[in-house]
């Protein structure tokens, strides 16, 4: 099989909310299978900082900073992107946001605001960036789901309900637009080693114990792990996967788990 499949020269990738964590390391997998990066965010120092960080790892990215959640600013802000740094072949989804509030304590606008980042967000930019993918004649839409997209946990509801929806929208993307030969489908990252989670990743911390226990690798993801799900996504290679979620999870959701004295 030619590694040509997964080349993606040529192309141009919106990472939306590339700034950090998992969503740089994807957009960073997709820069070195060749893709051209634009990283947007509501925050200008945020992007400045990212630039500098790609820039470490000898990649060039377009930035601009965008709203994912304001459909006016997406309507005029996508066609500039498109004529500064060429049409949009690939757009992952990965703009989001997380509170953590039981549902009892939780304010229903805290609840919108998550769903409206999370699930609203990628409507809105599919929307918005698809047309042009059907003109060319396809294209290759990733949205950034979760395990929450399949299983509950306290204090997270209105995340798991926007990624569980987001599975869903993922589905409806393919149904419709499958026929443009635009291929939608997601990756549902597990507990990755980021900065975000260094706190808790020390021996003896109770949650550190139990996604090294929960999880069957027996150990964090790198966030480079999520690079070759993305690159396959983004590429020829999964020109006939459609509506899908991969999982990356190092197959926690695949068991049951066991209990903390089994080896």
């Amino acid at each position: 099989m030619s590694t040509k499949l997964f080349d993606l020269t040529g192309k141009t990738a919106l990472v939306t909310g590339a700034t950090h964590g998992l969503g740089m390391a994807i957009a960073t997998g997709l820069a070195q299978a060749g893709a051209k990066i634009v990283v947007n965010d509501i925050f200008s120092n945020k992007l400045e900082e990212a630039k500098k960080e790609y820039a470490a790892l000898g990649i060039e990215i377009s930035t601009y900073v965008l709203n994912v959640t304001n459909e006016e600013e997406v309507q005029k802000m996508i066609p500039i992107i498109e004529k500064e740094c060429g049409p949009i072949d690939i757009l992952v989804n990965n703009a989001g946001i997380i509170k953590r509030i039981p549902i009892l304590e939780m304010k229903a606008d805290e609840f919108r605001e998550v769903l409206d980042v999370d699930l609203t967000g990628p409507f809105i930019m599919s929307k918005e960036i698809v047309p042009g993918m059907i003109k060319r004649g396809g294209g290759k839409v990733i949205n950034m789901c979760s395990m929450m997209s399949e299983l509950g946990r306290n204090t997270v509801s209105a995340y798991a309900a926007a990624k569980g929806g987001l599975k869903m929208l993922t589905k409806s993307m393919a149904t419709e637009w499958a026929k443009h030969n635009i291929q939608a489908n997601g990756i549902g990252p597990g507990y990755f080693a980021t900065s975000q989670t260094a706190p808790i990743r020390v021996d003896g911390h109770p949650l550190n114990d139990f996604i090294i226990n929960r999880t069957p690798a027996g150990k964090w993801g790198d966030p480079e792990d999520l690079a070759g799900t993305a690159i396959f996504l983004a590429s020829n290679a999964s020109n006939f996967v459609n509506g899908i979620v991969v999982y990356v999870d190092g197959g926690i959701l695949a068991t049951i788990g066991k209990p903390s004295n089994e080896n």
